[in-house]
């Protein structure tokens, strides 16, 4: 019963897919969008600020452990 409704529910969107034209173009620019947003644009803004403050593992766990338990001032 469930299997059925799955099948029904993936032929419709498979079938919805491939007859797209103009569709296929705007998921493809939305695609490059959304990977210019979180693969480029991230290394940019958001350094990585363990890594440049904090020499070994430990201490990068340490302090992060320490902001994480510390409580509100």
């Amino acid at each position: 019963m469930i299997s059925k409704v799955f099948t029904k529910i993936f032929l419709f969107y498979k079938e919805g897919f491939s007859q797209m034209k103009l569709g296929k173009k705007l998921w493809l620019l939305v695609f490059i969008k959304l990977f210019i947003l979180f693969g480029v644009i991230k290394y940019f803004f958001f350094p990585d600020i363990l890594q440049e403050h904090f020499d070994s593992d430990t201490a990068r766990s340490q302090y992060v452990l320490q902001q994480l338990t510390q409580g509100e001032k």
